[in-house]
């Protein structure tokens, strides 16, 4: 189950294609509330309720226990999920999970500038600066070139992100305390640039690798937040280790 971060509604179509994942693994990927051909709500929409929307996606096509990948905010989400109903989930694969930050955190002021912009009205200035901040400068002509159209969805997406999405990140209680109950095997992804554009994907690694001893950290080459859309076939690599390191109970009886 394939969980994308905010911004771009189809930021794992390069994973579906890769070999290492698609020929071995049932792939599945949606479109989180908000996002692209999915429902519109208003009002806010927390972290807990999209884990919600989750398991009832899992319960429509009939998957009782699945390996999780979660980009970013996604990455959240799924660590949220293994918290209300740990039974789902037989792996994580967390790659540069969002974790909330306080105001005055080194990294933050760009965030802060698109969401200055968002309010003023310009939503494709907000998505940019955004995207800059995240992911450097170069994001923009990856991006035009994996994902054609990518931009133009996220700017009429712009009101899920920066009016749902951003203020759920920050209103979500996630700590050492319940980084403890996740008991499931865990892959913490970071791209091999990302330090060269935030402190912050350093800071969260970090935490995330002290509060969950039994994490395996790793480094994708050459990647910044934009991860598989910079190296797909890296993580598409990794990701089918780490599942067959850690298959279903029933798959090692046989």
């Amino acid at each position: 189950m394939l969980v994308h971060a905010g911004v771009f509604a189809d930021w794992f179509e390069p994973l579906l294609r890769e070999p290492p994942l698609a020929r071995r693994h049932r792939l599945i990927t949606y479109h989180r509330i908000g996002y692209a051909g999915s429902t519109h709500a208003p009002g806010p929409i927390t972290l807990s309720q999209q884990a919600a929307h989750l398991r009832a996606l899992m319960r429509r096509i009939a998957i009782d226990r699945a390996h999780f990948v979660g980009h970013s905010s996604g990455a959240n989400i799924i660590m949220q999920l293994a918290l209300d109903a740990p039974e789902v989930v037989q792996s994580l694969a967390l790659l540069e999970a969002a974790l909330p930050l306080p105001a005055g955190s080194p990294g933050r002021s760009g965030i802060l500038r698109a969401v200055e912009l968002y309010r003023a009205g310009d939503k494709a200035g907000a998505v940019d600066t955004f995207m800059q901040a995240v992911a450097g400068s170069g994001y923009r002509s990856c991006a035009d070139r994996v994902l054609p159209g990518a931009f133009d969805q996220a700017v009429a997406d712009a009101d899920t992100f920066f009016g749902q999405e951003l203020p759920a990140i920050q209103q979500w209680v996630f700590g050492e305390a319940e980084a403890a109950r996740i008991v499931q095997p865990v892959l913490l992804v970071m791209g091999g640039k990302s330090h060269e554009i935030s402190p912050v994907w350093q800071q969260r690694q970090d935490l995330l690798t002290a509060w969950m001893g039994h994490a395996e950290p790793f480094v994708l080459d050459g990647a910044t937040h934009m991860l598989h859309l910079e190296n797909a076939r890296g993580l598409a690599e990794r990701l089918g280790a780490f599942f067959a390191d850690h298959p279903p109970p029933h798959r090692k009886a046989r």
